[in-house]
């Protein structure tokens, strides 16, 4: 059995398969089977030309790479059935037109045309047609017909090998197929010890990857992967992850349409021919994944998604992690949070309160693990000092922590259920609006633990499921949180309610999650949040892209203010969200003590300024030209601007802040209480440092994050924010029919006062 070529020599051992679809990043060697349906039309009489060019695309893509593809392919017998329809047809029109003067092509009747003719007719087309395609990409091909022979004979299996392993030597990408024009009928039960007959090209792509040591096998076919029950019931769920020891039942899909193979349907304890391919091949150490190739929403990137590890289709691992998968975390985390919703306010509060104690009872426990994390932070040495002082924990902020879920606890008496609203809609027909939890919320976090007690605790006093994903930097803290959280929440039999995603799962993946998952959460840099928006699906993201806030100094500003809240919003925290990033200097204060103070006190602090385009033209000095307007530098670096006025100023900031938080300076209040009605950000402050834009400091407790969307909840997002509404109608019988011109009531439309509703309440009227 041959080697790896040169390039490949270098990558794992391939002694198993990958354990995770993280993995799949480092698959050098790559087969792609392609099935009948994924290479053919619906009609069976012709191939998918749109759908191969794109899955050659990606197979050129990865080629480029420096990967190493071979491509299995099914298509021959579609393409010559096509041909010899189309000469069949032309021959007996010429035929008919000879003998009776005119073409009746009604009434024509096609003979039965048998495969291995279609696919002599066949196969040389469909070479011809992936060549022209490659040749795009300026990637040679070359075709491969085999038959079973060619594997159980010594001599032809080595002659194969060599040809495969020269082919991919020299960057060529080898196209394989059954010779279905010379191959004999497969052979019931003719699979002997460790050996798999090629009987169509599922067996042969399995066979083949095998032989030449291929990382990675991807099945592609006209369904999604393996269901655990028929698909298109209501109960059917994608596999994500098949494992070959587990005893559960599964469902591929139905009988091929076209080709000489096929699929059988129902496996509860036989495999189809593509599932027992994939465990064989899985078996002698080929990672498999076995995915759609005929969804045009997903063609044309299902194989680079793969390769990329993303989740698509069914992966088949030898290696099952213990604990539970993170769809397993997700079904647990929503059961138990509607148990957790359906208890009494103070059944909630006694959960936040005996986990504040814990955070100061166990801190020990909590400060042990945080060194531990702090320890391999320093050592690896790639995080900022920011982030590291984002990472550490004291006792001083863990006795911090346990007062602000004291207050949540407080706040967490009247969320659920709260009445917003009373209507009598009619005689005996009440209609309220109340709270609800929002559902499940996914938070992403990274090198903060704080940051877990906090959005664990409101979530518990709005009625949430929550699902955490942290920073790897901080995983130690986070899952001795984690367990204080769960053993809070056991007191009243809710543990599950808060799970903490431990397993390898991209953020992607996570973000795919769209029937499980109602609201995303992220917490960290703003390009973490991009890339959250960015992957989110169908799920709405509760967060902000930057958080470039500006301070502007008026020309009646008072001095001793503007240099406590200037030096404040930027010197205090600068990786926060919520420090100053611009300072925009009224016309007026250049060339004053004043100016000549701020630019002193940030100099003094060691803050870069960067200068905009007119306040460069006023200074004698040369600070660094700012690059963009819309910078959030997150460091001991600013911007300065001048303006002409106020009305100049709130312009300024509408084309380029990121309406988070945006700071007046002065004393006329005129001036400052049109600047916080004409300012459309979530936060606006005159005279107060902009790092006041914080759940704890707005005396919210605690907050999930900040918002700067304009639907929902904005500004710092607190126990409100994680409640939506819903409508409760209580009638007695009750029509809509009782309301039409013939009817016998009367809408009334009254407001009630709203308050907490009683159970079982009714108009005495």
């Amino acid at each position: 059995m041959c080697g790896r070529a040169s390039h490949c020599g270098q990558g794992r051992a391939h002694s198993s398969s990958f354990a995770h679809r993280s993995e799949l990043r480092q698959a050098k060697r790559i087969v792609v089977k392609l099935g009948s349906a994924v290479v053919t039309r619906g009609d069976e009489c012709g191939l998918a030309l749109g759908r191969l060019a794109s899955i050659v695309e990606q197979v050129a893509m990865l080629q480029n790479q420096g990967r190493e593809m071979m491509i299995v392919t099914s298509g021959a017998v579609a393409f010559g059935k096509q041909r010899l329809r189309h000469e069949i047809l032309l021959s007996q029109s010429v035929r008919q037109a000879l003998h009776s003067g005119h073409s009746q092509l009604n009434d024509m009747s096609l003979p039965v045309l048998e495969a291995r003719a279609c696919a002599a007719a066949g196969q040389s087309g469909l070479m011809a047609l992936y060549e022209a395609m490659f040749t795009q990409y300026s990637t040679c091909t070359a075709q491969v017909l085999v038959t079973n022979l060619d594997f159980h004979d010594d001599q032809k299996r080595q002659n194969l090998n060599s040809t495969l392993r020269e082919l991919l030597h020299m960057n060529i990408v080898p196209i394989i197929n059954t010779n279905d024009a010379v191959v004999p009928p497969p052979e019931p039960n003719s699979d002997l010890q460790g050996v798999i007959s090629i009987k169509d090209n599922d067996s042969l792509a399995a066979r083949l990857a095998v032989e030449m040591k291929a990382d990675l096998l991807i099945a592609l076919s006209d369904v999604e992967g393996l269901y655990n029950s028929p698909p298109g019931t209501d109960d059917a769920k994608l596999i994500d992850i098949f494992y070959p020891g587990d005893q559960q039942s599964i469902t591929y899909g139905t009988k091929s349409r076209v080709g000489i193979g096929g699929m059988e349907a129902k496996m509860n304890n036989k495999r189809s021919d593509c599932v027992k391919a994939a465990l064989w091949a899985l078996h002698g150490g080929t990672s498999v994944v076995i995915a759609n190739g005929t969804n045009p929403k997903v063609t044309g990137h299902v194989i680079t998604d793969i390769v990329e590890g993303k989740k698509v289709g069914t992966f088949f691992s030898e290696f099952k992690p213990a604990g539970p998968s993170v769809e397993e975390q997700t079904e647990m985390a929503r059961r138990s949070g509607r148990a957790l919703a359906s208890l009494h306010p103070d059944q909630r509060s006694e959960i936040i309160c005996h986990l504040a104690d814990l955070l100061t009872e166990r801190k020990e426990e909590i400060l042990a693990a945080n060194k531990m994390d702090m320890d391999l932070a320093v050592s690896a040495g790639h995080l900022p000092p920011a982030m590291l002082k984002r990472l550490s924990l004291s006792p001083a902020k863990l006795n911090s922590l346990a007062v602000g879920l004291r207050q949540i606890a407080t706040a967490a008496q009247d969320s659920v259920g709260r009445v917003l609203r009373r209507t009598r809609v009619a005689h005996n027909l009440e209609l309220e609006q109340i709270t609800v939890p929002i559902g499940l919320l996914l938070v992403i976090f990274e090198a903060r633990p704080d940051c877990l007690p906090q959005v664990s605790t409101l979530a518990i006093a709005s009625g949430n499921a929550l699902l955490l994903k942290g920073g790897k930097e901080a995983a130690n803290t986070n899952h001795v949180l984690h367990q204080l959280t769960q053993e809070a929440l056991s007191m009243h039999g809710v543990k599950e309610a808060v799970q903490m995603v431990s397993t390898r799962e991209e953020v992607e993946d996570l973000c795919r999650l769209d029937k499980m998952i109602d609201l995303i959460v992220p917490r960290g840099s703003s390009q973490l949040v991009r890339d959250i928006q960015r992957a989110a699906k169908g799920i709405p993201v509760l967060g902000h892209s930057e958080g470039i806030c500006h301070v502007y100094v008026d020309s009646e500003a008072s001095i001793d203010k503007v240099i406590k809240i200037v030096r404040d919003s930027k010197c205090d925290y600068p990786a926060a969200c919520n420090a100053m990033e611009t300072l925009l200097i009224h016309r007026d204060i250049l060339r004053t003590p004043m100016f000549d103070q701020i630019i002193d006190m940030l100099r003094t602090e060691r803050v870069k300024i960067h200068a905009g385009p007119r306040f460069a033209s006023y200074l004698t000095f040369s600070p660094s030209e700012a690059k963009s307007m819309r910078t959030e530098y997150g460091e001991l670096e600013c911007c300065m601007e001048v303006v002409d006025s106020m009305q100049e100023a709130v312009e300024h900031i509408h084309k380029y802040g990121s309406f988070h938080t945006d700071v007046i300076i002065t004393e006329n209040e005129d001036t400052a209480e049109k600047f916080l009605q004409q300012l459309d950000s979530a936060c606006v402050f005159w005279n107060a440092s902009s790092r006041f834009a914080d759940g704890y400091r707005f005396g919210l407790g605690a907050e999930v994050g900040i918002s700067t969307a304009r639907i929902h909840a904005r500004g710092p997002v607190g126990l409100e924010g994680l409640l939506t509404t819903k409508w409760v109608l209580r009638g007695d019988g009750h029509t809509v029919a009782d309301f039409s011109e013939h009817g016998t009531m009367k809408y009334l439309h009254e407001n009630l006062p709203a308050g907490q509703p009683l159970a079982g309440q009714r108009d005495s009227n």
